[in-house]
Parts: structure tokens; C-alpha cells; sequence
């Protein structure tokens, strides 16, 4: 007898009219009217920048990072691009999470251009995300796309479900790390890195 899989079906994405309908009923709960002078075109504004604040849900990593460079005349050190700011926002308060991401690999055999590195930060903060999960998913996709021999990815963040609200400890930072191949495995490697973005 053959096990039966249940798969679960994929909600279809809300219109826009829906969208912004659900943008009222929360002004409403708020305590404010959605018909008000000045609340009145809210709807619509705050749908047409949930459509920039999430549009990594429609971008590739892997189609940003497919464009490598083999012409490097035999570099084989530490790549780095630090200082990369984003702004994601937090899955469990829809709040900003506002920060940092430093990235360094070593090549093997190719490279990519700097920017795509920025874009890959962006495409998966422009997602609702925890700070781990995006520190991982950074470092998995360029591991993926350019084989390194290894990827380093730190990210420094505040996050505004900590800062504005509950505790409320502004300024508070939270730093994660993810390392794969020869800056997991090298002590001397990682600490290379490490310094390079203290540095």
C-alpha cells in the first residue's frame, strides 16, 4: 500500500486592494480613522513601500552572483568588502532591523564583482528575517555560486523589536558570524579575516 503525501497548498499573494484594505483595518485597531485627511492615501503608500522594503522575495541570489570574473592573475588571498549597510525588518514585529554586513572569501579559481556582494546582502534583508538565518543564507550563497575556498560573513545589527519596544536598550548591537570552508577549518585564516575587519 502506497503512504498518501499531503502537500501543502501555496496561498495565492493578496491583491493590492486587498492589501491596502488590510493596511486600513490596522490604522482602525490603532484607534485612528483610515478616512482622515491625512490618513487617507496611507493605504496605498504604505503597499507601494512594502513592494521596496520585501522586494528580495522576488530576487535571485544565485542569478546576482552568476556573473564571475577568471582573469585574476593568480590572487588567492582574502577578498573582503566591509561596511555594507541594510535595512531588513524583523518576522516576529515587522520592525527595522538596521545594520552592517562584512563579507570576505577566498577565491579559488574566479571572482565577483564587488557589487554583487552589496546586491546578495540586499537580497535577502529585503526579506521579513532573523539576523542568524540571514548571516547563513548570505554566507550559503556565495559558497554556492563562486566554490571558494572559504566564506566569511560578520553582520552587526540593532534591531528595533529590542530597542523601541519590550527592553527597549537602545543601542544594543547584535553580532553574528557565519564561516565556511578554510575560514571554519584555519584558525590562522579566520583570524585573518577578523582583523581585516576590525582593521
Amino acid at each position: 500500500m502506497t503512504a498518501q503525501v499531503e502537500i501543502a497548498a501555496v496561498p495565492l499573494r493578496p491583491t493590492r486592494a486587498e492589501a491596502e484594505e488590510a493596511v486600513r483595518c490596522l490604522l482602525r485597531w490603532a484607534g485612528d480613522d483610515p478616512a482622515r485627511e491625512g490618513l487617507v492615501d496611507t493605504p496605498a503608500r504604505v503597499a507601494r513601500a512594502y513592494e521596496e522594503f520585501f522586494r528580495g522575495y522576488h530576487e535571485d541570489p544565485a542569478k546576482i552572483l552568476s556573473k564571475t570574473f577568471e582573469d585574476v592573475a593568480g590572487y588567492d588571498e582574502v577578498v573582503l568588502v566591509k561596511g555594507l549597510t541594510f535595512e531588513s525588518y524583523c518576522e516576529h514585529h515587522l520592525v527595522p532591523i538596521i545594520g552592517v554586513a562584512h563579507i570576505g572569501y577566498l577565491p579559488s579559481d574566479r571572482v565577483v564583482g564587488l557589487s554583487k556582494l552589496a546586491r546578495v546582502v540586499d537580497c535577502f534583508a529585503k526579506r521579513l528575517q532573523i539576523q542568524e538565518k540571514m548571516t547563513v543564507d548570505i554566507a550559503q550563497a556565495i559558497q554556492t555560486a563562486l566554490a571558494p575556498r572559504g566564506v566569511g560573513v560578520v553582520i552587526e545589527a540593532e534591531h528595533q523589536c529590542m530597542s523601541t519596544r519590550g527592553v527597549a536598550k537602545k543601542g544594543a548591537v547584535t553580532k553574528t558570524s557565519c564561516m565556511l570552508g578554510a575560514f571554519r577549518s584555519s584558525d590562522s585564516a579566520r583570524g585573518e579575516l577578523l582583523s581585516l575587519i576590525r582593521g
